[in-house]
């Protein structure tokens, strides 16, 4: 289930070959892919923004935004991806996947714009080099009422992600559906959709928050998440509530391979130095490479 950039790139290399920019980040995207099963990637808000200080903080990856609603996402801007493809160049830090967070007050469900949307968003994936998008489904978004799911909205977006999932294959991104649902909830739910181009963003600081078993659930989605935000309500990682050395327990008993990525939070309100220290905290907990 799990798509690093080494697998990305095989699968796309024949599709870009006839594209000499494209085949040039492709080629960099390569050589710059980390060795390690496991890669560390950060939002940009958790520390400092700039592809620069993602390289000084020891990240692997960026997670970007796709822009605010329109009939024509920002990320869907040739002349704006070209800039993100200059940061990697110039860096080596890639871009790990894409988050539409616009999808939390535009549910994917329901709104009418959000399959154009996510149709927009897997070809600026693929032209980037992402491994996978975030989707995302929060406040009205969210899937349950109570620990039931919403039946119309589910039936609805189990419809919509069918129709995207192909798409997403071809294009060798997976479709990461982000909510505070136990395993055994996002098992029924993937099971619907019934494709290895969907799975699970995990979120552990989420799921700690709502009671769930962290370590349990990661355990049950063996093969089944896409990636994993982790973030420990306003501390550092390893300073709060959640339990972290279970959790990369069992990431390291289902052989998790792909990107953990960021979502922390800047206690010192100096971004670069949190993210730089909770880049660290991630791979000595995960005995990465430095």
């Amino acid at each position: 289930m799990t798509l690093s950039r080494r697998t990305f790139l095989k699968g796309t290399a024949a599709g870009v070959a006839g594209a000499a920019l494209m085949s040039d980040l492709a080629a960099h995207l390569a050589s710059a892919a980390p060795a390690a099963g496991i890669h560390v990637g950060a939002r940009q808000d958790c520390f400092g923004g700039s592809f620069e200080a993602a390289k000084r903080c020891g990240l692997d990856g960026v997670e970007i935004g796709v822009g605010r609603p329109a009939e024509k996402l920002h990320i869907a801007d040739p002349a704006v991806r070209e800039k993100f493809k200059k940061d990697v160049r110039a860096t080596g830090v890639v871009v790990s996947s894409l988050s539409m967070d616009l999808l939390n007050g535009n549910p994917m469900a329901t709104d009418p714009q959000a399959p154009a949307w996510l149709e927009q968003t897997i070809e600026a994936a693929k032209d980037l080099g992402a491994a996978g998008i975030l989707v995302p489904f929060f406040g009205k978004a969210h899937l349950l009422a109570g620990k039931e799911f919403k039946k119309p909205e589910t039936d609805a977006l189990v419809e919509r992600m069918k129709a995207a999932a192909p798409k997403a294959k071809d294009a060798g991104v997976s479709l990461g559906i982000e909510c505070t649902l136990s395993a055994r909830q996002y098992l029924e739910l993937l099971d619907r959709i019934a494709s290895d181009a969907v799975g699970a963003y995990y979120d552990i600081g989420n799921s700690t928050g709502a009671g769930l078993d962290v370590p349990a659930d990661i355990r049950d989605l063996k093969g089944r998440l896409t990636m994993l935000h982790f973030k420990d309500g306003g501390n550092y990682l390893g300073q709060g509530k959640v339990k972290m050395e279970p959790i990369a327990e069992a990431l390291k008993a289902i052989d998790y391979k792909g990107w953990i990525v960021l979502e922390t939070s800047c206690p010192s309100k100096n971004a670069e130095a949190d993210g730089k220290r909770n880049t660290d905290f991630v791979k000595k907990l995960m005995c990465l490479s430095a």
